[in-house]
């Protein structure tokens, strides 16, 4: 059994420790499942600086059909709380890129997205009719996909989330693509097509670029650290790309 390293020093919002489990939970079904090493202090980051306060949790694995499997809990100065998820498939196996995001600011979740994006030109064909069928209809503030969303899926899920049922059924949401993610890593083999293997990575390698054009991300961050330690953290930690 896996160590469940995240958590154990902080008490987390429910929302995301709901999300987390479920994360979690069908991660625990892939094969050959196992934690990757990194740096200890990019493991666990805390800061009990007044008015810098912070605390940032990393978590990394591989398995059969995925290089790296990165969650990422982080909370800042009390109020801005994160969940980060990046699911990156080997590129020899025909698997899309799992990626979902919640952030919540004091008791409001302004964003929470969640996507299977494809990570080949034809891809999304072969789960389009598994997403479309996901049951979306019950949110009040869809949210717009920015300008850097290109890398994304038609069935892209975006909104901020105004109550607790709408809340729940983002839960259930995340349950069926994280389900679809699974049964499609359970029939993919490897292939040894060394133009198709390419292509993947430069849909990785795109969509680590188009992600890193985010600003937000680093403007959170460069209130807590210098320029050269985000940088560093946003191109090896959150969005790595081979």
């Amino acid at each position: 059994m896996l160590s469940e390293s995240l958590t154990k020093t902080k008490l987390l919002d429910p929302l995301i420790f709901d999300l987390l489990q479920n994360i979690r939970g069908h991660r625990s079904m892939l094969e050959n499942l196992k934690s990757i090493k990194i740096n200890p202090n990019l493991s666990t980051i805390i800061s009990n600086e007044k008015g810098k306060e912070l605390y940032i949790e990393n978590e990394f694995h591989k398995a059969r059909g995925f290089r790296k499997l990165h969650i990422e809990v982080a909370e800042f100065s009390g109020n801005l709380k994160i969940l980060h998820c990046v699911f990156f498939p080997d590129p020899k196996f025909d698997i899309p890129i799992f990626g979902m995001d919640l952030v919540k600011i004091n008791e409001i979740v302004s964003a929470a997205i969640v996507d299977l994006s494809p990570a080949s030109q034809n891809q999304g064909l072969k789960y389009e009719k598994l997403l479309s069928k996901v049951d979306k209809s019950s949110f009040t503030s869809l949210r717009e996909i920015p300008n850097w969303g290109e890398i994304f899926s038609k069935n892209v899920f975006f909104a901020s989330l105004k109550n607790q049922s709408e809340k729940n059924a983002f839960l259930e949401i995340v349950d069926q693509y994280l389900l679809t993610l699974i049964k499609l890593s359970k029939e993919a083999q490897p292939e040894t097509d060394k133009k198709i293997i390419q292509e993947r990575k430069s849909f990785q390698k795109n969509y680590c670029v188009q992600q890193m054009k985010n600003d937000k991300t680093s403007m959170v961050l460069l209130k807590y650290f210098d320029k050269k330690w985000v940088d560093e953290y946003i191109k090896n930690v959150l969005f790595d790309f081979k």
